[in-house]
């Protein structure tokens, strides 16, 4: 059985980038996914036309124990490179709001775009091939699948984290980084919808659907777009990225009417509209359903002419300064990504090759780097996978 240069364990964004890369520089590469299509996280993602990077990616917008272990992949294989792929392959593309981009037509012409590069660099894609285990020989590993027995010099781990298990999602990877002995940041869901208890959830059932813009903050961290009330709890992207950020038992801070003091609003309104009821002066400034909960729960006089300063202020903190605290997240099931992964001190930040192990590479989303929304973390797979692919 003739060894492969190469073994790469995922046919996602990083396992395919990293195989075009390491195709071209001669290497024998041969790329094993358990699914029976490539790439299933970048088909669904973006509503089908896959936010595919950010124009204003930089380290800022990842998470990690190590905040500078990005800095050196992101800067070697950039947002621009990417978009010049794109655009070598003739793939129409709009930006969104923040610098986000998407594919004007499909998420499948991205997938298509990798493949081929891949494919083209003579790389070698067994679909429907589940990897059983890894092994270490004196020459290389030993990958076992289902199916058959495979050697290869070196492994690349690209089989991502375990969000979104329903396309095939697990957490293989972490496996085996601890069989190798490398350590592991606990990994939990994150860019995920938050979750209220029973208690909490009964009050705002009746606002599920209601959507407004909002600025969340947990700690330091603050975002500032838009948030959805849901049949669960919270969702929107603000509440997806302060979820990178919230951890249990903590609570958030929720601006309902980001840009515009409620205290001296609603004090312009005792004057104004003096015989307004409040729910009815806050339908002025929120969706009616939540200005009419925010109204029953504050409680106060029939009239707004009626109100104190003091019972004002009650108001307007629950507007610009809601505090909740989330009971939990809805987990992996919705989960964008996930936090934590193979710890990045066991790891080269050039190479992305396993100190303690020569020769066993791990990139993308099983280790712990972590994007913001908004086409950050498939330019971490863009990033990784081309990083490793050149050295490995």
């Amino acid at each position: 059985m003739t060894p492969y240069d190469v073994i790469i364990l995922g046919a996602g964004g990083a396992g395919l980038m990293c195989a075009a890369i390491a195709g071209q520089r001669g290497r024998s590469v041969l790329v094993l996914e358990q699914g029976r299509t490539p790439a299933e996280k970048i088909r669904i993602s973006g509503g089908g036309r896959c936010n595919f990077t950010n124009r204003h990616t930089g380290p800022a917008n990842f998470l990690s124990n190590n905040p500078h272990f990005c800095k050196s992949a992101l800067s070697s294989y950039t947002q621009h490179d990417f978009v010049a792929l794109v655009e070598r392959y003739g793939i129409a593309y709009h930006e969104k709001t923040l610098g986000q981009l998407f594919c004007d037509g499909s998420s499948k012409q991205i997938i298509d775009m990798l493949v081929a590069e891949a494919k083209n660099a003579g790389a070698h894609l067994r679909l429907g091939s589940r990897v059983q285990s890894v092994t270490k020989t004196e020459d290389g590993f030993t990958v076992t699948t289902d199916e058959s027995e495979y050697r290869g010099h070196a492994v690349v781990v690209a089989t991502g984290g375990p969000s979104i298990p329903k396309i095939g999602a697990s957490g293989f990877g972490y496996r085996v980084a601890q069989e190798f002995g490398l350590r592991l940041v606990p990994p939990r869901a994150a860019l995920v919808p938050l979750t209220f208890d029973a208690v909490l959830l009964a009050q705002l059932t009746d606002l599920a659907g209601v959507s407004v813009d909002a600025v969340v903050s947990c700690g330091t961290a603050r975002f500032a777009e838009g948030l959805l009330f849901t049949h669960r709890g919270l969702s929107g992207p603000s509440i997806l990225q302060i979820s990178s950020y919230w951890q249990d038992g903590r609570e958030i801070e929720i601006d309902l009417l980001p840009g515009t003091d409620a205290l001296a609003a609603l004090k312009q309104m005792r004057r104004d509209h003096a015989k307004q009821e409040l729910a009815t002066a806050l339908g002025g400034l929120l969706p009616k359903r939540l200005a009419q909960k925010i109204a029953e729960t504050c409680g106060g006089p029939a009239r707004m002419a009626d109100f104190s300063d003091k019972q004002l202020q009650g108001v307007a903190r629950a507007v610009n300064h809601w505090q909740v605290t989330p009971s939990g997240t809805e987990g992996y099931r919705t989960a964008e990504v996930t936090l934590g992964g193979v710890d990045t001190d066991e790891l080269s930040s050039k190479t992305f090759e396993a100190k303690k192990v020569p020769g066993l590479y791990f990139v993308g989303e099983v280790v712990d780097v972590t994007g913001h929304l908004g086409g950050f973390n498939f330019q971490w797979a863009w990033s990784s996978g081309h990083a490793a692919g050149r050295y490995v």
